[in-house]
């Protein structure tokens, strides 16, 4: 940074465009109202396109503009067209929050190979597609932050193998990204590892299963979306301009307990 900026103004996204996927429910939708608040204009991306209306008006009451766009981020041409057209409606894409996911909880013996490739084509191609069309266009000063989880750090009771393996390559994307683009084209690549979170995601598993890990997180509670959220603004904004290639975990302490 070659000027000074008061430490608030750096958490500050005014005239930034950030890209969020998955932003038709849970955690995607407290991602984009975030940003939204920080000042950013947001294009939204997800399959079910008719909710993404309901994110955008939230956008919206903040006083930032929204641009909604069918995404399966499995699908490449899908990624290029999602920013091809946030490019057409606002001129620029400054960040991009990779947080399109599915989850599934089959164990290993029965899990069958299209179950597998599935999920490691949404979490890990997903990105890693999102994060191409991205580069291409974001310019010195822009950010990448990838949804990974604490389970691509640890384990959590549950038969994840696809998922788990999806977050942890996720990691590595990440690392290697940062490596080839931070100095280069002077784009910032992180990822947030996400403990326990209530998500659509989270409403699928057994019951009782949530409250019975809550005994290995010191914090001793579930995490708030809004926490979440000011985490990838911190990430978005200036005020991590020092910090590229680095996997934050926002657990309530789970992965050190």
């Amino acid at each position: 940074m070659t000027e000074t900026r008061p430490v608030p103004d750096l958490f500050r996204l005014d005239g930034k465009v950030a890209v969020v996927t998955g932003a038709s429910s849970g955690l995607g939708v407290a991602f984009a109202r975030g940003l939204a608040e920080a000042g950013a204009d947001v294009a939204l991306g997800a399959r079910r396109v008719d909710r993404l209306a309901e994110t955008a008006a939230l956008v919206e009451a903040t006083g930032r503009r929204a641009l909604t766009v069918a995404t399966d981020v499995a699908d490449p041409e899908s990624c290029t067209n999602l920013v091809a057209l946030a490019m057409e409606e606002f001129g620029r894409v400054d960040v991009l929050v990779n947080n399109a996911g599915i989850g599934t909880a089959v164990p290993a013996t029965r899990e069958t190979p299209e179950q597998f490739r599935q999920v490691i084509d949404v979490n890990l191609n997903g990105c890693y597609w999102m994060a191409q069309a991205c580069g291409r266009v974001m310019q010195d000063g822009s950010s990448i932050i990838n949804i990974s989880s604490v389970l691509g750090l640890t384990t959590a009771g549950l038969p994840q193998a696809a998922y788990a393996s999806s977050k942890a390559g996720l990691i590595g994307l990440t690392r290697d990204l940062a490596q080839q683009w931070t100095g280069r084209k002077g784009i910032r690549v992180n990822a947030i590892a996400p403990g326990f979170f209530l998500s659509e995601m989270t409403d699928q598993y057994p019951d009782g299963y949530l409250e019975s890990q809550l005994a290995r997180v010191p914090r001793g509670r579930k995490g708030d979306p809004a926490e979440l959220a000011a985490t990838v603004v911190f990430l978005a904004s200036d005020a991590a301009g020092y910090i590229t290639g680095q996997t934050l975990a926002v657990d309530g302490g789970l992965t050190i307990a």
